[in-house]
């Protein structure tokens, strides 16, 4: 089991996004389908630890999640925000800012290929870029760390139709080509039906139905 949830319970403010959320996410490729507030943002922070739960305990390939060190832990399961948050610098320095932070060494080349960039793109200022290359720029810049899971929240949310279907093929290419584990977010039943080897739907912090194979 990739990740295992016990009876989470999370509140932001006044508001309870989840209570006693239980749940498994298998290794592969998962969809996480719901409407605007259901907590599938809030879910993808909750595994890499950029929240806490309130109670309840989250395990990750067997282990207690707070049993890591949270950088340590954020490298490996990282994840791609729904809008591209791009240094205003060149593309190459945007991707290889993480690995240079933890004195790793960047396959630069590697990174924008499977995020379905050329590498001429290296050398392109990010901030010039239309938005669908901004977001396989930071999908790169998660590939670049070489992660064990991809945590994609609404990875097609600002696209048009066209760039979606092209970020989709990456996702689909990319999942068959590396060995990471994919956790995708979307609001889009039937792109969560394209992509997602199960698909989890949650609504109302609960989760409606069991996951269940939705693709070869």
């Amino acid at each position: 089991m990739l990740f295992a949830l016990r009876k989470v319970t999370y509140q932001r403010g006044s508001r309870l996004i989840f209570s006693a959320l239980t749940v498994g996410l298998e290794e592969g490729m998962t969809a996480l389908v719901g409407p605007s507030g259901a907590g599938k943002s809030t879910l993808l922070r909750l595994l890499n630890r950029l929240a806490d739960p309130d109670s309840g305990t989250i395990h990750y390939r067997g282990r207690d999640i707070r049993d890591y060190d949270v950088l340590a832990l954020r490298r490996e399961i990282a994840l791609v925000p729904q809008l591209p948050a791009l240094l205003p610098r060149s593309v190459a320095e945007n991707v290889t800012y993480g690995p240079g932070l933890c004195g790793q060494r960047c396959d630069l080349d590697r990174a924008l290929a499977l995020a379905g960039l050329d590498k001429t793109f290296a050398e392109r200022s990010a901030q010039q870029l239309s938005v669908g290359e901004q977001q396989r720029v930071m999908l790169a810049r998660a590939l670049s760390l070489e992660p064990a899971v991809l945590l994609l929240d609404e990875p097609t949310a600002a696209l048009d139709q066209r760039s979606r279907d092209a970020v989709e093929r990456t996702l689909l290419d990319l999942h068959a080509r590396v060995s990471a584990a994919l956790i995708v977010v979307t609001h889009d039943h039937a792109q969560a039906r394209r992509l997602g080897e199960r698909v989890l739907v949650l609504d109302g912090g609960r989760i409606h139905p069991q996951p269940q194979a939705i693709r070869a």
